[in-house]
């Protein structure tokens, strides 16, 4: 991706950082804005503002003096000074394209650290839904987001194969349906066993409700399988990971991927908590409750991770009976994330993806081969839903309450809200919902009760609806064109609408503004991405040949053709998508980039309905254009990757 806009903007800060150093006594920070108005330049500096105190001088005055002090900046062809004492900058545009068009300026930035993200982290004891696919979208754009701006990252999946919820579907099996394990691998080599535990899971639910001392028995396949022995530990640990397999599977639909799925019971067996447990009891972050009605539990004050907090605030970390809660586990995880905890798991590949990436997935046992080095991470990043923030909290608490404040600073939660649907999605889906929810903006689900739409279902239904499209407009083409092209476009529609929202927004997914290709959608920009592919096509077409760009379009001809305003403005803003990730992880938002998306579609709307490309008669001119429209091309497609949706053949 090309960072033109992203190295000048650097430049014009470390030339004025350095111009001023000589200057000035307290140097403040040199921030590089875009003005409000397009006609007032590329950039604005306020640094005027801030020196106007230390220096006694009216900022007018100030910014006067800089402009006329400062240094050329290579790409910036004049400074202005405006209202109050802003500085406003041009670029010298045919220079400008030019580097556009060579890929000058694009060095391959790597970033030291290695920062691991944490997504997806599905309990393995049913189908995946649509809220699954909003951590896991959100997860896998930020990681694309951070590759793209030279970061190294790891991709953690953690796999929580030792909890109540696979506990749940374990007693389903073994109490309510009496299976064997090997009625359970019959089931699994069936398939859709995901979908078979989804209504398992459901079941089991609703018969704790009507006999309470059944929770008795969740408790007891909890021990069994915690401990590792036995029928019921051989049922999770056959149900867990033929779930993750599963699970893996639909998100690779969405083109989702992992480096490594730590789990649970490693965490366990490899004494990883123990560990953990021993220096949290050291360290004086936990201590042995005696009274109340946390008596003979290990607990966390509040005081660690809340203020003003009280003893009843304290958090348990162990419960009498010994078994340690999930933040407790949560603890030695994120030390081990950080390389601080003096453990490593065992590992063994689970998955080899068509493009060679392997999988890796965490074992006990040694692995007879050669493993990559996981963990040990500069960054993490946590992407959790925003119900889970006390948790995270605790966590956080613990690391610092352990004498690491420094990981504790880089423990970072991302957290998101809940996804609900419109009432019309729920009548498509075939979602049971009442008169009174039809009147609501949405409607709450809920995976414990079966109520929801499966990821697979709403993958399925969207690329039911998408062929239905491309069969009515593209009857020419092959059966298996049309159906990659409607699974494209599915991907695109349900990754866009996941990512358009920012993270504090509750979304009620609507299966047909999703697929709409008008509007702020995936859709939408996909076919500004077809449509640019298309000038190329009916080019060739017509038996004419491609100029060389780079033989034909000088500085001086770029700069000629870029007199034109509406012309430059849209190149402008074609060339800010380095800058819109830049800003988007800064944020922490990866919607930003979807609205850039989103905007870049549009400019290149109005270029392509405001210039004829194919019928140019200017030679000049039309070269200029096509390397315009070429120059779209490869911003829509490299922006829709960083969104991990696909451009289509055709729409």
């Amino acid at each position: 991706m090309n960072i033109v806009f992203a190295v000048i903007e650097r430049r014009i800060r470390e030339g004025v950082t350095a111009y001023l150093s000589g200057q000035v006594a307290e140097l403040p920070p040199i921030a590089v804005e875009q003005p409000k108005e397009s006609s007032f330049g590329e950039f604005a500096l306020p640094v005027a503002f801030s020196l106007a105190r230390q220096l006694r001088k009216a900022p007018r005055a100030i910014a006067a003096e800089i402009a006329a002090g400062l240094p050329p900046i290579a790409g910036v062809a004049s400074i202005e000074i405006a209202g109050g004492g802003f500085l406003n900058l041009r670029l010298d545009r045919g220079a400008y394209a030019e580097g556009l068009l060579r890929g000058e300026d694009v060095p391959s930035v790597i970033v030291p650290g290695k920062v691991i993200v944490e997504h997806t982290n599905i309990n393995p004891n049913k189908a995946a839904h649509i809220g699954h696919l909003r951590n896991a979208v959100l997860g896998d754009t930020f990681v694309r987001m951070l590759r793209a701006c030279g970061r190294k990252v790891e991709v953690q999946n953690y796999i929580d194969n030792t909890g109540v919820q696979v506990a749940d579907v374990v007693v389903g099996f073994h109490q309510l349906e009496r299976k064997t394990p090997d009625d359970v691998r019959a089931l699994i080599a069936a398939g859709r066993f995901d979908y078979y535990c989804w209504d398992l899971y459901a079941a089991t639910s609703l018969y704790y409700k009507s006999h309470s001392e059944a929770k008795q028995l969740q408790r007891d396949a909890l021990h069994d399988i915690e401990s590792g022995a036995g029928v019921v530990a051989e049922l999770g640990h056959l149900i867990a990971d033929a779930i993750v397999e599963c699970h893996l599977t639909t998100m690779l639909r969405l083109g989702i991927t992992y480096d490594v799925l730590p789990r649970e019971s490693e965490i366990l067996h490899l004494q990883f908590w123990a560990t953990a447990f021993e220096l949290l009891k050291e360290r004086g972050a936990i201590y042995l409750e005696t009274e109340g009605k946390n008596a003979g539990c290990y607990v966390m004050a509040g005081s660690h991770f809340r203020e003003n907090a009280g003893d009843e605030d304290s958090k348990v970390i162990v419960r009498s009976n010994g078994t340690v809660t999930y933040v407790g586990k949560d603890i030695a995880y994120q030390m081990w994330k950080f390389g601080i905890l003096g453990k490593d798991f065992h590992y063994k590949p689970l998955r080899t993806y068509d493009d060679g990436h392997v999988a890796w997935v965490a074992t006990s046992e040694p692995y007879d081969g050669v493993s990559p080095q996981f963990g040990h991470g500069t960054e993490v990043y946590n992407v959790i839903d925003s119900r889970q923030s006390y948790l995270q909290d605790v966590v956080v608490a613990g690391l610092r309450a352990l004498g690491f404040p420094d990981q504790a600073e880089k423990s970072v939660h991302f957290g998101y809200e809940m996804v609900a649907l419109t009432p019309r999605t729920c009548v498509e889906l075939e979602i049971p919902v009442s008169e009174e929810d039809k009147q609501k903006p949405y409607v709450l689900v809920s995976g414990r009760l079966g109520l929801g739409v499966k990821a697979d279902d709403l993958i399925d239904k969207l690329t039911e609806k998408a062929r239905y499209e491309v069969d009515s407009r593209h009857a020419e083409k092959s059966a298996a064109d049309r159906a990659a092209v409607a699974r494209d476009i599915a991907v695109g529609a349900l990754r866009y609408f996941l990512l358009k929202f920012t993270r504090n927004t509750v979304i009620a997914f609507d299966l047909q503004e999703a697929l709409s290709f008008e509007g702020e959608t995936g859709p939408y920009v996909q076919y500004a991405a077809v449509r640019a592919r298309n000038i190329f096509r009916k080019f060739a077409e017509r038996g004419l040949t491609l100029p060389d760009f780079a033989t034909v379009l000088d500085a001086a001809a770029m700069g000629r053709q870029l007199a034109d305003e509406n012309c430059w403005q849209l190149l402008v803003a074609a060339s800010k998508a380095f800058k819109a990730i830049e800003s988007a992880l800064a944020s922490g938002e990866p919607a930003a980039v979807a609205k850039y998306a989103f905007t870049l579609a549009q400019s290149f709307n109005v270029f392509y309905h405001d210039y004829q490309v194919l019928t140019e008669a200017d030679p000049e001119k039309r070269a200029f254009l096509l390397w315009m429209t070429d120059y779209f091309r490869k911003q829509l497609e490299s922006t829709l990757g960083i969104l991990g949706i696909p451009a289509p053949e055709y729409m």
